[in-house]
């Protein structure tokens, strides 16, 4: 089969002749994809047949092969960037349709020509480009083979991710961390909620706005797998090896579990990493604690008597009774100016982290989380780590990748040790805040629960967190989850946001 003849042909529901190239060409990109997706053994009649169409695109050959990565393919391509960049956003390109368009019009027996004026209207060869573009993508994502995985492929498959995040219109790492809340807005997503790639009311389409939630805990699981594969002690003994490594919560964890175990060189470079990570994920953090939700407004406190607190508007409207019909002046006997001073009262944050296996994201989310709001005016913030033993972090609160290092993963979960440490430390029941982190899968679950509800009708705000992982994934104790209902304390779950506006309209 040649380039220049990839055509095909389908049958109609009455046994007629139905052309239909350009859909068909997409068809055997995607089964070149899948093909390579199951069994990375190559199809010769899918390959030639997929060679041909790429090349009749003038696209080169290394879309198919994922051993090229997407980097090298832009680097000797460049025009090839752009058209990677939002390529699955909706709205990027009003004319694509999906395969099941098609298929309902090949079924659709009652439909006649004239009816299909607009399909044919539209640029298929188009579509078909853009299929070999995004096949590209996804088959470097989701392909990542078996066996022993080196620091360079895993730095090629972080690189290839973030081509498939840029695609959905995100930034490099942003699905993988979870940290895709407000995309709709940025990306256009919110524009077409319910239809998904494509045309406003495409039937058939993916919606990204659900679709982007669930594809990146699946990538960062892959990732997660990969660094698992991967020689990391050998790698970390490297530096030239280790510089190579992109920080990642996998990558974090797996830091954290093995710790224990370097020494020299390799802990070096896993400090740095942590540290690398650490200060990405607290920029982000504090970003969304200064955006949230603050106090009320104390009026007992003057204005401060600045431009920037002028409030002309109510200034106009007191002075409206000295207008001058003659002079066609207002006359201003006084300003008025805005109250930008917020109520607050010392407060206590009690901060308790279920540290085992489990629950390793939401212990760094929450203890770098911990150290933002230490860093606020009038906040006492506390920190206690457990699994069957409990510590106390608290000095190091201000410092969370010193509280990190510090840490011990694994190990069963029993509450009540945590609890002991906790509850000394609640001197004003109604100026205290306790956030307990955990799956609420313990080994004494009756008897933790009569403490908590103690502590909750003592007067503390009680928070009980299911998870604030990157992506707001993990399971919770149905047990535990009811009781807390029944209380009119339900379990916090999901994206960590949540956690950040609780907090914050709580403490300020």
């Amino acid at each position: 089969m040649t380039s220049s003849s990839t055509s095909f042909t389908t049958t109609d529901g009455n046994g007629g002749a139905l052309a239909d190239p350009e859909g068909n060409r997409r068809q055997v990109l995607y089964w070149q994809l899948l093909a390579r997706l199951f069994d990375p053994a190559e199809q010769p009649a899918l390959e030639t047949a997929s060679l041909a169409v790429v090349e009749d695109l003038g696209l080169p050959a290394g879309l198919l092969d994922p051993r090229t990565s997407v980097d090298s393919l832009v680097q000797r391509h460049p025009g090839l960037a752009a058209e990677f960049d939002g390529l699955l956003v909706p709205g990027a390109d009003a004319d694509l349709e999906t395969d099941a368009d098609d298929a309902a019009a090949d079924t659709d027996t009652e439909t006649d020509a004239a009816a299909a004026g607009p399909v044919g209207a539209r640029d298929r060869a188009a579509e078909v480009r853009r299929a070999a573009l995004y096949s590209k993508i996804l088959l470097n994502a989701l392909a990542t083979g078996s066996g022993t995985v080196t620091a360079g492929q895993l730095s090629r498959w972080q690189s290839d991710a973030g081509w498939l995040e840029r695609a959905l219109g995100c930034k490099p790492g942003e699905l993988r961390a979870g940290r895709h809340a407000g995309l709709g807005r940025q990306t256009g997503l919110g524009r077409h909620a319910g239809t998904g790639i494509g045309t406003p009311g495409t039937p058939g389409t993916p919606d990204l706005s659900t679709l982007i939630p669930v594809i990146g805990p699946e990538l960062a699981a892959i990732e997660a797998d990969l660094v698992k594969r991967m020689r990391l002690r050998e790698v970390l003994a490297d530096s030239r090896l280790a510089a190579r490594l992109t920080p990642s919560m996998s990558l974090i964890e797996q830091l954290l579990h093995d710790k224990g175990n370097l020494d020299g060189t390799a802990l070096a470079n896993a400090k740095a990493l942590i540290r690398r990570f650490v200060d990405e994920v607290a920029e982000v953090l504090r970003t969304q604690v200064e955006k949230a939700t603050a106090g009320e407004l104390d009026r007992s406190v003057p204005p401060k008597r600045v431009w920037r607190n002028l409030d002309l508007k109510r200034t106009v409207e007191k002075n409206l009774v000295n207008w001058s019909p003659d002079d066609e002046r207002l006359y201003v006997d006084r300003l008025y100016y805005r109250h930008t001073t917020r109520k607050t009262t010392p407060q206590r944050l009690i901060v308790v982290v279920d540290q085992s296996g489990s629950m390793v994201d939401s212990m760094v989310n929450c203890t770098i989380l911990a150290s933002i709001f230490a860093g606020l005016p009038k906040v006492d913030v506390h920190l206690v780590a457990y699994d069957t033993r409990a510590v106390d972090l608290t000095p190091w609160v201000h410092d969370p990748f010193e509280t990190l290092l510090r840490t011990q993963l694994g190990g069963g979960t029993d509450g009540t040790v945590a609890m002991a440490l906790a509850q000394p430390k609640i001197a004003e029941p109604v100026n205290t805040v306790v956030v307990w982190i955990s799956d609420f899968y313990e080994w004494r679950g009756e008897e933790l629960f009569a403490q908590m509800a103690a502590v909750h009708r003592s007067g503390v705000k009680f928070i009980p967190v299911g998870s604030v992982t990157s992506a707001g994934r993990g399971s919770v104790n149905p047990w535990f989850r009811q009781r807390f209902k029944d209380q009119g304390t339900p379990v916090l779950s999901g994206h960590i946001n949540k956690l950040v506006h609780e907090l914050k309209t709580f403490l300020t």
